[in-house]
């Protein structure tokens, strides 16, 4: 059978399989009584198990039936729940883990997993309560009482007549997974082995009623067969969704007169009226829906991406058109393709988005394991993980915060002695939270830790020539924090493999604002830290305000900007040196945008009143002069290409609706 067709739907499914596992072995850390649980750390490993075997995987399928077997014994309580039982599992998830990787990239998936099946063993049977409640448990299957069948005189008489010809009669209870979609599907696919395997000769509920799907979760089906016990369930478990096999000995014997169905013409005829009442109801029911979901490959979503963005260059361009020619016609038609475009955008943007629980739902992992080798106790709170963030963004995003929360559990929390000397909870708690706010997604990950000191912070940054000591007495509290975030910041006196590794957080910095975002920090002393990140939705198509420098064009994103205006000359004071502006009530520093790059100025003579953007970077607000607003729009981002890195406050270019090139100014390079 050549499986490759469904190579990309076994790595997506397993992959999602194995982070089912991650998530659910440390929620049953916390609750390792909880059935719930287990019952679904089960259903993963079984439907992993199903598809590896499938695909022909034969290692992963061998290890992840493994861990079933272990899980089989944790539900039924042969064995209990502890620490390194857990650590074994999760090093088993590690390694399926990498295993579906292999295969993702073209692997055969195949690791030396030896010792870890030998270890799974041991605990399987090492912590075994002993063979009789093992038999009892078999025997409480097998009673699964045949006689609550109703099979009538001519099934019966097979059945006896099979047992006559040294054939075995056997009653098959399978049951499907609760979230199974396609039941039908998967029944059929399980009578197809069972036909194969001998003569299906009754089954409850009826097979029709199954076909159409018209049973809850489980079916019983009775088989003649010459196949043993052990070789219907091996294969009945190789169909993907099917969680639970029970096959029993089927005795004729057991049934009574009362319970052989009677054919008389009296039941026959209420059969033919329930068929009747059934086949009215179908005509008048609608059809059963097809699933709502398909699976699309990331590049062609990029290719449309791509394409849109041409479309946004040329929608731009028919506007410009539009305003100089004056046509009504033509006006009206711009206007209905701007409103279907927009909706067109919102669509594709939409399809791009993903949930930030692909980033965060590696952290448990990862906290639990950097505590355990720091000796510390700490638990971690994940708040709006359903938050969406466009793939570009959430690609690049996860190392960083990876870089913050090891932060947080080396620098922030403190040891468990230290914490209870100061009254606090022995555990420490790291609570990670997205949301959204308007065109924005922001992060926050803080902690209830020791806080950050100030005075330290800013002894070490004098020390090392960041600022100077006048420079440190005029600093807010959250700009000494965010000291922490200057190049070669660290204030460990060694270099740690957990956080900073001895360069600071100088790296998250540069990362998030070259996705167009900024970071900010707060803390109390002895109480805790909050970093907060303000991400885009996205990264390509973005909303600015377009200015004119002399005959050259800007783009300022609008996500940055506060307040644009125009003001008398005589406003504009100087402090320090510097120009200002009184802005509602602050002291507002300027730019001139023409100093900053070195515009040539036609002018001699300097207008009455001056334009001004007023732009935001966290708490911070600087005002930018401009000449002219030229008006708003909305420009496809694209990048100078790899000979114009490093450009002074310049995040990228588009083309503008006259066909001329517009840089696009990153304000927070302008901020200080």
């Amino acid at each position: 059978m050549d499986t490759s067709q469904y190579l990309t739907m076994f790595v997506d499914e397993s992959m999602e399989n194995v982070e089912t596992l991650y998530e659910q072995l440390l929620e049953l850390e916390n609750n390792p009584t909880d059935k719930s649980i287990i019952e679904q750390i089960f259903r993963a490993a079984h439907t992993l198990k199903g598809m590896s075997a499938t695909m022909n995987y034969s290692q992963l399928a061998d290890l992840t039936h493994t861990v079933e077997n272990v899980f089989d014994a944790i539900r039924y309580d042969r064995i209990t729940v502890q620490a390194d039982i857990m650590d074994y599992l999760l090093e088993t998830v590690d390694y399926m883990n990498e295993m579906v990787e292999d295969i993702a990239n073209g692997g055969d998936g195949a690791r030396d997993v030896s010792r870890l099946v030998s270890i799974l063993k041991e605990i399987e049977q090492g912590e075994f309560v002993g063979e009789s409640s093992s038999d009892e448990i078999s025997q409480a299957e097998l009673a699964a009482t045949s006689t609550d069948l109703h099979l009538d005189e001519f099934q019966l008489a097979i059945l006896s007549e099979s047992k006559d010809q040294d054939y075995q009669s056997v009653q098959i209870n399978v049951t499907l997974s609760e979230d199974c979609l396609l039941k039908g599907v998967r029944a059929f696919m399980v009578f197809d082995i069972l036909e194969k395997a001998g003569e299906v000769i009754h089954t409850e509920p009826p097979v029709d009623d199954i076909e159409e799907e018209n049973f809850d979760s489980g079916f019983t089906v009775v088989l003649i067969t010459e196949e043993t016990a052990e070789e219907l369930e091996a294969k009945l478990y190789k169909v993907s969704e099917v969680e639970e096999v029970n096959v029993a000995p089927f005795s004729v014997n057991e049934y009574t007169e009362e319970q052989v169905e009677s054919t008389t013409n009296e039941e026959v005829k209420k059969v033919e009226e329930k068929k009747e009442t059934k086949s009215k109801n179908n005509a008048q029911a609608p059809q059963a829906v097809a699933s709502q979901t398909i699976r699309v490959d990331l590049d062609r979503l990029d290719t449309l991406m791509n394409l849109f963005e041409e479309l946004v260059t040329d929608r731009g361009r028919l506007e410009q058109i539009s305003s100089e020619l004056k046509n009504p016609d033509l006006e009206e038609t711009v206007e209905r393709m701007t409103r279907v475009s927009s909706d067109l955008q919102n669509i594709i943007l939409t399809m791009r988005m993903v949930p930030i629980s692909t980033v965060f739902n590696r952290f448990p992992r990862m906290i639990r394991q950097l505590a355990r080798d720091l000796d510390k106790e700490v638990e971690i709170e994940i708040i709006g993980a359903e938050t969406e963030l466009d793939r570009t963004v959430i690609d690049e995003i996860g190392d960083p915060l990876v870089h913050l929360i090891r932060n947080a559990i080396d620098h922030g929390i403190e040891m468990p002695d230290e914490r209870a000397e100061n009254g606090k909870n022995t555990t420490g708690k790291i609570t990670l939270e997205a949301y959204h706010s308007g065109n924005h997604v922001f992060i926050e990950i803080s902690d209830n830790g020791a806080g950050i000191n100030r005075d330290k912070i800013t002894e070490i940054a004098i020390n090392k020539g960041v600022i100077t000591a006048e420079e440190a007495e005029a600093l807010t509290d959250q700009q000494a924090y965010e000291l922490i975030l200057a190049s070669g910041f660290s204030t460990n006196k060694e270099i740690s493999d957990v956080s900073g590794r001895g360069v600071g957080l100088d790296v998250v910095k540069t990362t998030i604002e070259s996705l167009g975002g900024s970071i900010s920090i707060d803390a109390t002393p002895s109480e805790g830290s909050v970093f907060s990140i303000q991400l885009p939705l996205t990264l390509s198509i973005i909303s600015v305000l377009l200015v004119e420098l002399e005959t050259e064009k800007y783009a300022i994103p609008l996500s940055s900007i506060i307040e644009a205006t125009i003001i008398h000359r005589d406003d504009i004071y100087s402090s320090h040196e510097h120009k200002v502006i009184d802005f509602r009530g602050n002291v507002v520093p300027l730019s001139d945008l023409r100093v900053m790059f070195d515009v040539e100025r036609n002018q001699d003579a300097e207008d009455e009143y001056v334009s001004i953007v007023i732009v935001r970077k966290g708490n911070k607000l600087t005002g930018l002069i401009v000449d002219s607003f030229i008006g708003q729009q909305e420009v496809v981002l694209k990048s100078l290409g790899d000979y114009l890195t490093n450009i002074f406050a310049i995040s990228g270019a588009t083309i503008i609706g006259d066909g001329e090139v517009a840089l696009i100014i990153d304000t927070n390079a302008l901020i200080m």
